[in-house]
């Protein structure tokens, strides 16, 4: 039987598991992702934790059939590099992070977008086993999404399809990181939630509660429309936290937005895999051969 690593790089922790062929974890580790040096500092963080989470499995990073990498940012899987990492400093640059890790851990190595691979293992393993095509929406300090259609992952042009996150919900809106007005991650993540209230997301009211919900439902309706989706999953600390109020919000703008035919009836859930659908869909990804 075979083992095989994922890795979640997060903007404040590193999160690396080692899974047999059933899915099965038999070592994890998490590590504070470093706050200075740059890209190798944080390669040679990514190569402890998953040296530590290989030692539980009573093996050596060798012994792995391939290490896979959920990353956010711009991720050039077939040129190895990851470049604009969000909340990652002095990472705007492409750098060659399969390379750099692969040396590292003396295995071939295989990168993915963070939010895409999740959407993938909620695809295979999750909330949304039953469908072909779905959109899966990551809430938490930003938003980001991935795509399904199909049966198929959407990459996109530059590997960053389903960023949902810079739909416009509200014309003329607060202004976005990205410099346009109105997106969905300007009016509704859990930093715009802070800064728009004055309090943490955690902290907000059941009338804020309900407008997220409310814009969240706005924007899956317009990708539902375009892309015929009949399923969107949602995972995320800002939505999970919110519960049920949220939900029930962001179904009510689906079922007064979608009218069409095809997207009448299209429905919003929460993650089944939670916090480890990153994690899980890195680990798939180690499964994919590398170029």
């Amino acid at each position: 039987m075979g083992i095989r690593g994922g890795i979640d790089l997060g903007g404040t922790k590193i999160q690396a598991v080692v899974v047999d062929d059933g899915g099965d974890v038999l070592g994890s580790s998490r590590m504070p992702t470093p706050t200075t040096g740059g890209p190798p500092d944080v390669a040679e963080t990514m190569a402890e934790a998953i040296r530590d989470a290989a030692k539980q499995a009573d093996a050596d990073t060798g012994d792995l059939e391939g290490v896979g990498v959920g990353s956010p940012g711009a991720v050039a899987d077939d040129e190895g590099t990851v470049a604009a990492a969000r909340n990652l400093p002095d990472w705007e640059e492409a750098y060659p992070l399969r390379d750099d890790l692969s040396s590292r851990l003396d295995t071939r190595v295989r990168l993915g977008n963070d939010v895409q691979v999740a959407t993938d293992a909620e695809f295979e393993l999750g909330a949304a086993q039953q469908y072909s095509s779905i959109l899966g929406v990551f809430w938490g300090t930003g938003v980001g999404g991935g795509i399904v259609l199909d049966g198929r992952l959407l990459d996109g042009e530059s590997g960053n399809a389903g960023h949902i996150g810079h739909v416009i919900v509200e014309p003329g809106g607060h202004e976005c990181g990205c410099g346009a007005r109105g997106c969905l991650e300007a009016e509704a993540s859990g930093s715009a939630i802070a800064r728009i209230t004055g309090a943490p997301a955690r902290d907000a009211s059941a009338e804020v509660r309900e407008r997220t919900g409310m814009l969240v439902g706005r924007a899956v309706a317009s990708v539902a429309n375009l892309l015929d989706l009949p399923l969107a999953v949602v995972a995320g600390s800002v939505a999970l936290g919110f519960g049920e109020p949220f939900f029930a919000a962001a179904q009510r703008e689906l079922d007064a937005s979608c009218r069409l035919d095809f997207s009448r009836g299209t429905r919003i859930v929460p993650a089944a895999l939670g916090a480890d659908g990153p994690l899980i869909g890195a680990a798939r990804v180690a499964l994919q051969h590398s170029p």
